[in-house]
């Protein structure tokens, strides 16, 4: 399958000096759902942003050649790529609707011309009925949901998830990795996802990343051997029990490896 995204020994410095990521080199696939865990400070949210174009390698190659005929993501508007972050980052002052519509407003679209794109989202993250409230009356798994839709209404080739749901509950937690696995299949798309949790890792994809302590790199890739769709019953199988003790055993040997 024609790869969606790709790091090649890719190196980070930031201007003061600090490495945060070094000969990281991983890739995902088109359609695949990739989790990225490793200590904290170790470059997960680092990697998030070079792939999304908010930030650039200092060197290595950051491509993604399944999107646009080999191009490389064009920046942090690129319409073939969305981010969901840890905070919802919503608008207070403005509706569900019109949080939603602001990727496809930037792009030119009016309300009407996005009304069709934006109610069939809606829809699908359970928020038809809530399109007129406000941020600040809907809960914290309202709010990621919103975001989620925001981040979906432009029908993007990848997706890109920096820990969504690590201030969740965890049965508002476990409700919105069913509910984002359910649009994954649906659309297609590509994810590459940020967590600490090696449950939430195991339980979304089919294979996990574990980096090393900083300047990271990618030290070992663990592969879910499950099917999809997958429900509550798949964290009592044998198989979600091995990966978890296999990322849980490498994220423990990787708290302590801090490349040379």
């Amino acid at each position: 399958m024609a790869p969606a995204l790709t790091l090649e020994r890719v190196q980070k410095r930031f201007a003061n000096g600090l490495l945060a990521l070094r000969d990281a080199s991983l890739q995902v696939s088109a359609g695949e759902f990739v989790s990225l865990v490793g200590p904290s400070g170790c470059g997960k949210s680092t990697v998030l942003r070079l792939v999304a174009g908010l930030d650039a390698p200092t060197a290595g190659r950051v491509e993604a050649p399944a999107l646009a005929n080999g191009a490389s993501v064009q920046g942090p508007h690129d319409p073939r790529t969305s981010f969901v972050f840890q905070e919802p980052t919503l608008m207070p002052w403005a509706t569900v609707f019109d949080n939603v519509w602001l990727p496809l407003r930037l792009a030119g679209q009016s309300r009407e011309q996005a009304r069709s794109a934006i109610g069939e989202m809606l829809q699908l993250v359970g928020l038809a009925d809530f399109e007129n409230s406000y941020p600040a009356a809907l809960s914290g798994g309202m709010k990621m949901r919103v975001s989620i839709a925001r981040a979906l209404v432009t029908r993007p080739r990848v997706l890109l998830m920096d820990e969504p749901f690590a201030a969740l509950d965890e049965i508002s937690r476990n409700r919105l990795n069913a509910d984002l696995l359910k649009l994954w299949s649906i659309h297609g798309f590509s994810v590459l996802f940020v967590t600490h949790s090696v449950f939430e890792s195991v339980y979304l994809s089919q294979r996990v990343f574990v980096m090393s302590a900083r300047p990271g790199t990618v030290v070992t890739e663990v592969a879910v051997d499950a099917p999809y769709p997958r429900d509550g019953a798949f964290r009592a199988t044998t198989v979600y029990l091995d990966a978890t003790r296999a990322v849980s055993a490498a994220l423990e040997a990787a708290q302590g490896e801090v490349m040379p």
